[in-house]
């Protein structure tokens, strides 16, 4: 049968789901793990994920709620009890912002919280601006959902951070919803507290829904002066989705607890929908970020120490490579460097492979000296390389060095 007279029945994946990506940066740290597994002395530098352990408090914890019976059990849905009131006990104790537990729903991990806020939130056709560059997973959500992500770019020379001009020459009559990040992965970029104020008087002005992702909230440098936006515009507050959780500031990437806070009519609508897609986080989990969030902050700033150091190594030794230019990131645990100035040109002398896109420059680099680093196109930016660091000193030191010489 040919393609014009094909039928649903001949469709094995639907159109919705087909045209969904995978995560590039998943994909590219797989690589990279597979190619270690193989014997190959490969640098990952793709995935945003703390290279710290979680902490022994909290790993005790799991352990004794796996003793319990009653965490063999099914529990509400939308979280524990204990926890959406720890959350939002942590939540004014972090950013200063009052939320009733009935304002929590928690989920497995950030992403399913991003996912079913714009599930909640948008109607086919409604549209989300999108800072970028961007998280692969946002517009992949929203497409998810049904809606249309509206990308507005901001480059290095902006400091990767979007202005109100930029945010009102992309609002249309469908826009429904700014998505704000801050700190940004991938880029680092911090907005500060006066432009978080602007942007949230856009916002109110605009009568929009704002959804903002405050998973890096800890990770802050360099004195930077900033704050959670329902905090420094508190009448956005019924228009406003909070996205966080517990993978980077307790280093517990895949214990998989996340939340979203919002109006109780949100978490509701959210509610109904993840307890049919996956009814409760598991409960062993649950506990664990129970003690988590309960305990002090201490082992997040063990990590910032950490990261502000190789945060300063990694900036210095990419601004050394002629054609690379790295802005120093504020926040999160990226850099993202321009590479635009080694397109086009011999890589590893004159007879060296060429890349004309920073996708092809991030696989040359990958096959030539075993680095793995996220090409801009996965974050709606060509040009440009992620590299996460969020490893050991000596792998920073040693996977920049392999691209200064192979740059030389």
């Amino acid at each position: 049968m040919s393609a014009s007279t094909s039928s649903p029945r001949d469709r094995r994946v639907s159109t919705r789901i087909g045209s969904i990506a995978e995560s590039a940066t998943l994909k590219v740290d797989a690589k990279a793990k597979a190619l270690k597994a193989e014997g190959r002395p490969v640098i990952g530098f793709g995935a945003g994920e703390p290279d710290f352990p979680t902490p022994d408090y909290i790993v005790e914890a799991a352990v004794a709620a796996c003793r319990d019976p009653k965490n063999h059990r099914y529990t509400p849905a939308g979280g524990l009890p204990e926890l959406k009131k720890a959350i939002a006990a942590k939540t004014l104790r972090d950013s200063g912002y009052a939320v009733e537990p009935s304002q929590v729903l928690v989920t497995n991990g950030g992403k399913q919280a991003i996912y079913e806020a714009f599930a909640a939130m948008l109607d086919p056709g409604d549209e989300v601006i999108v800072p970028a560059p961007y998280w692969t997973t946002y517009p992949e959500s929203i497409q998810l959902a049904g809606g249309v992500a509206v990308a507005v770019l901001a480059d290095e020379t902006q400091d990767y951070k979007v202005t109100v001009e930029q945010l009102e020459a992309a609002r249309t009559e469908r826009t429904k919803v700014l998505l704000f990040v801050s700190p940004s992965n991938p880029t680092g970029a911090v907005y500060t507290a006066d432009e978080i104020r602007a942007i949230g008087r856009w916002v109110e002005d605009n009568n929009l829904w704002v959804l903002t992702d405050e998973i890096y909230e800890h990770l802050v440098y360099d004195g930077v002066e900033t704050g959670s936006l329902p905090v420094l515009c508190p009448y956005l507050a019924d228009n406003c989705v909070i996205v966080n959780g517990v993978a980077k500031t307790y280093a517990m990437t895949g214990w998989r607890v996340g939340w979203m806070i919002a109006p109780t009519d949100l978490i509701k609508a959210a509610a109904n929908l993840q307890s049919h897609a996956t009814s409760n986080v598991a409960n062993v989990s649950q506990r664990a970020a129970l003690a988590a969030i309960s305990g002090d902050l201490s082992a997040v700033d063990e990590m910032k120490v950490a990261f502000d150091r190789r945060r300063k190594t990694i900036v210095a030794m990419l601004n050394e490579i002629d054609g690379v230019y790295c802005p120093m990131p504020t926040g999160a645990f990226y850099a993202y460097p321009s590479v635009k100035g080694l397109l086009g040109k011999p890589i590893g002398g004159p007879d060296g492979s060429v890349a004309t896109t920073s996708a092809e420059l991030s696989e040359i680099i990958l096959d030539k000296v075993e680095v793995a680093a996220v090409p801009g196109e996965a974050f709606g930016s060509p040009g440009y390389l992620r590299f996460s660091y969020a490893l050991g000193d000596d792998d920073i030191v040693e996977g920049i060095t392999r691209l200064q010489k192979l740059f030389a």
